[in-house]
């Protein structure tokens, strides 16, 4: 289950070709899918019944051993599915508290998991009175449902929250959701800490770590840009301990009985805070970094871990990061320079970029992709972090700006 665009149908695509599976993509594009490639059907997302009654159409009397969802656009729909043919699932409630960020607050709240204090608002009310909202600064304001920074901006006093609200509706106007999604808004406390990011899959309810990611550089605001990602973990093993026991315990208040989760949180002076959890893998194209630690593409683990096929992790030593590169300035992207002296960079496995010349650039809080990915591996922590560095550096973006005519 796949929206157009996702940076994931690839890395499926080809874990079934190499476990000899047979696939079937299920995507909202307008571009047919190749049949070579894969079957596959279009389905309209943003009404889940007639998309659910359309994959049960195309798929007849064929068996199916599981049903993934790439993305978090896809996640309530891949359950409904899961759970209607009979297999492993999350229940759709569950999924859907993955997706939305203040049912999953409001629900974490309920179970006395750890959250900072929040308030689910109209996005015109913090436009007109950020002054009423009574928590103090500096706050964090969310949309509530977009995924991957999106929206998500810090303000540091009522005139910043105002400009920040004001930015949110423009975004949202653009989306679809709800008339609620789009409308509405989180407000929360600002968290003081480290992030990290943690993979793992839920087996029968209980949680099976994959990876625990590192995240060396501040991540302060005004946007929250999701920068480098380093495994495994240098973190002490009594705070790794306290981390996973966190996401269990999140996971079990969303509910989750099946499949993958990937879980964003801070380190902070009251503990471990979740920032956010989705039942997926790891977004973009991260999960490549992680093939080093766990002996096998993410893709093929989450495959045969959903099908109770055995998977063991290898004994590995050194480490793995992704630098995921950002877009710092808008424009329309002309060319790439420094790229070959980049990948020279000592340590540096590969360098993809994913937006070609000729495309605009839209940085956060508006913008929904990055312009790459640096991937890297060494034997020291700090050397795999400089390398990551390094080879940012010496790349160069070159622009133009854009110019729009707008009638008179």
């Amino acid at each position: 289950m796949a929206p157009a665009r996702s940076y994931r149908v690839a890395s499926y695509q080809q874990a079934c070709a190499r476990l000899g599976y047979r696939l079937m993509i299920v995507s909202d594009s307008r571009h047919s899918v190749i049949p070579a490639v894969a079957q596959g059907i279009t389905v309209d997302f943003d009404d889940p019944d007639s998309a659910l009654e359309r994959v049960l159409g195309a798929l007849g009397q064929q068996p199916v051993s599981s049903v993934i969802a790439t993305d978090d656009r896809v996640v309530a729909l891949t359950s409904r599915i899961a759970e209607t043919l009979g297999l492993p699932h999350n229940a759709p409630d569950s999924a859907e508290l993955t997706r939305r960020k203040d049912l999953a607050r409001l629900r974490l709240r309920e179970t006395g998991c750890n959250t900072p204090e929040f308030r689910i608002l109209p996005v015109q009310a913090v436009i007109d009175a950020p002054q009423d909202i009574d928590m103090g600064f500096p706050l964090v304001i969310k949309p509530l449902m977009l995924s991957g920074s999106r929206g998500v901006m810090r303000a540091d006093t009522p005139q910043q929250l105002s400009d920040a609200a004001a930015t949110l509706q423009q975004i949202l106007a653009g989306e679809s959701g709800s008339a609620y999604e789009l409308t509405h808004c989180l407000v929360e406390s600002y968290l003081d800490g480290q992030e990290i990011a943690f993979d793992g899959f839920v087996q029968d309810g209980r949680l099976r770590p994959l990876a625990l990611f590192d995240k060396p550089e501040p991540l302060t605001g005004p946007c929250f840009e999701e920068s480098v990602y380093i495994t495994p973990s240098r973190h002490p093993e009594p705070l790794q301990r306290a981390i996973l026991e966190e996401v269990e315990r999140c996971c079990a208040a969303y509910g989750l009985r099946h499949g993958p989760v990937h879980a964003e949180a801070r380190i902070t002076d009251r503990g471990i805070v979740l920032l956010e959890m989705a039942s997926r893998t790891i977004g973009g194209q991260c999960a490549s970094s992680l093939e080093f630690v766990l002996g096998a593409a993410l893709e093929d683990v989450v495959l045969k871990l959903g099908q109770g096929e055995a998977w063991r992790p290898p004994d590995t030593e050194g480490y793995s990061g992704v630098l995921m590169i950002p877009i710092e300035d808008s424009g329309i992207l002309q060319r790439v320079e420094g790229l070959l002296e980049a990948r020279r960079t000592p340590h540096v496995s590969d360098i993809e970029i994913h937006i070609q010349p000729g495309y605009e650039l839209v940085p956060l809080p508006r913008g929904a992709s990055y312009l790459g990915f640096i991937f890297a591996q060494a034997e020291d922590y700090d050397r795999l972090w400089q390398a990551l560095r390094q080879a940012h550096a010496r790349l160069r973006f070159v622009t133009r700006q854009r110019w729009s005519l707008e009638p008179a």
